[in-house]
């Protein structure tokens, strides 16, 4: 049992990255998102032989989109064998401080399996129109929002099968309070697990946090159908002072955040 770690599951557009990020600031924690690690976990499919990460990878980007079999687009986004690479990574990072681990592709069967703790383990489950709204106002296209509600009815089935802690989501709470919520949730483990004690400590997990969201954008321009410059893409990074009451982030150019560390000018 991996008894250092916190896991946020769910389908997108639920707010997982925000929350979890959210906890790992306010409480020194080390964060893991599974979106930075979309690359490196693809790379190991298709290295792995899996035909479905290959079609996918062999495909012109705008034809992906096109697919009309929600279950094929389901098997091409490698949902299924990404669960247990992520298991894979967690095992390999230090146990302490404690992890908090968000992602779409974390299966409700960890739980079920004993590797995460039933007490530390949470999936943000949102009614039908929840995530339908937040992705319509975020201005995903129809593929992508075609993708997500296959990957939401998968996450919907493997919850009713293995019954990890829920919590239902529809759209009357904000982002503050489902983390309150979440908080509560995970008050023992939080209260007993390891944090990171000084300033450096903090500043140090701010800044792993931030290379791995430049990683990802890297690791996606590395792929041999992508066009662009990484480094002036511009993504939004959390403020790495080490301030446990900070909550700010910034809007940085990749390439501005490879080089330095990001901070909101009135705590430089």
């Amino acid at each position: 049992m991996l008894q250092h770690v916190l896991w946020i599951g769910g389908p997108p557009a639920t707010g997982k990255t925000t929350i979890a990020l959210s906890i790992a600031r306010l409480f020194g924690l080390r964060w893991y998102g599974a979106d930075t690690r979309t690359w490196v976990h693809r790379d190991r499919a298709l290295a792995a032989g899996v035909a479905a990460a290959r079609r996918w990878e062999a495909m012109d980007p705008e034809a992906r989109w096109v697919v009309d079999d929600p279950d094929e687009l389901l098997a091409m986004s490698i949902h299924a064998e990404r669960s247990s690479m992520i298991v894979d990574d967690l095992r390999g990072l230090p146990r302490s401080p404690m992890i908090v681990a968000e992602g779409t592709p974390i299966s409700p069967s960890v739980v079920s399996s004993g590797v995460a703790d039933y007490e530390q383990a949470i999936w943000l489950v949102p009614t039908r129109d929840f995530p339908r709204d937040r992705m319509e106002e975020r201005g995903w296209p129809a593929g992508p929002r075609k993708l997500s509600c296959a990957v939401a009815r998968a996450i919907e089935r493997e919850a009713h099968k293995h019954r990890p802690r829920t919590l239902v989501l529809d759209g009357s709470h904000t982002v503050d309070e489902v983390r309150s919520s979440v908080v509560d949730i995970f008050t023992d483990a939080l209260r007993d697990g390891s944090r990171a004690e000084t300033p450096d400590e903090r500043r140090g997990l701010l800044r792993e946090a931030n290379l791995a969201v430049v990683e990802q954008v890297r690791g996606y321009f590395l792929r041999p159908w992508a066009e662009g410059d990484a480094e002036a893409v511009l993504r939004e990074f959390v403020c790495e002072c080490g301030d446990p009451g900070c909550t700010e982030t910034l809007k940085l150019r990749v390439g501005d955040v490879a080089a330095a560390p990001a901070l909101v000018s009135e705590h430089e």
